[in-house]
């Protein structure tokens, strides 16, 4: 008896168990689909100092490889930069790197060209510690996740980070961003490279989602345009 017990409740639990898999698969697609939403990024600044009120608001950009803050309006910039078009999704590890056990998590992709669309990943340089940004053999031995977001899916984190992020005056008016993996306000980088007298400043990294155009409606034919134009014009005489 006991055993056809057993027998005649095998269907019901892999019933459930099937219902279950599948939820977990529908809920790791949303999640995705709300991961790969694209983002522009913008800094905030805290303190109350000439560079804190300059920096506060400028938005992220890449040029020549790496990563900086400047104004959000392009037509301001110089030298000029494209403004960076994120998202997130998983880095993916090269089997070679796996011995490195390595902790795992999303990468940071943006545009960093529209005409042809291009994607490289951003990442922190192991030595300089600079955000860069480049393609998947020039990122795979770099900081190159996990990336994620915190503070109502607001404030951008790198390895659990999101005070950790500084912008040094690496020319006149030119903010480059970089990593404070040490914990140091970057001393012994800047020291390495001989930049102590740069001027630095914590900046707090923002998602700010873009809005997807949907696509134009398709034109009507000419002959429906001037039955509608026809039409609205006898409507008007009545």
């Amino acid at each position: 008896m006991i055993g056809l017990l057993a027998l005649t409740s095998i269907p019901t639990v892999t019933g459930v168990s099937l219902a279950s898999s599948e939820q977990r698969k529908a809920n790791q697609r949303r999640e995705e689909a709300r991961r790969m939403v694209k983002f522009n990024i913008y800094a905030e600044c805290d303190g109350d100092t000439d560079d804190d009120r300059e920096l506060n608001g400028m938005t992220v950009v890449v040029r020549d490889g790496k990563v900086y803050l400047a104004d959000p309006d392009p037509s301001k910039r110089d030298p000029p930069a494209f403004t960076a078009l994120a998202f997130y999704i998983e880095y993916p590890e090269p089997e070679e790197l796996k011995y490195l056990k390595r902790e795992r998590g999303l990468g940071l992709p943006t545009y960093v060209a529209d005409n042809p669309p291009l994607l490289n990943w951003i990442y922190a340089d192991t030595v300089t510690h600079e955000l860069r940004y480049g393609n998947r053999s020039q990122s795979v031995e770099e900081i190159v996740e996990p990336w994620d977001w915190c503070k109502e899916e607001r404030v951008i984190s790198l390895e659990g980070w999101r005070k950790r992020f500084m912008a040094v005056e690496e020319e006149e008016g030119e903010w480059a961003l970089y990593y404070d993996r040490d914990g140091d306000e970057l001393a012994a980088v800047l020291e390495e490279q001989d930049m102590l007298d740069c001027a630095f400043v914590p900046v707090t990294l923002i998602r700010k989602i873009v809005e997807e155009k949907p696509p134009p409606p398709p034109q009507a034919a000419p002959q429906a345009q001037a039955q509608a134009q026809n039409g609205q014009r006898q409507t008007s005489g009545k």
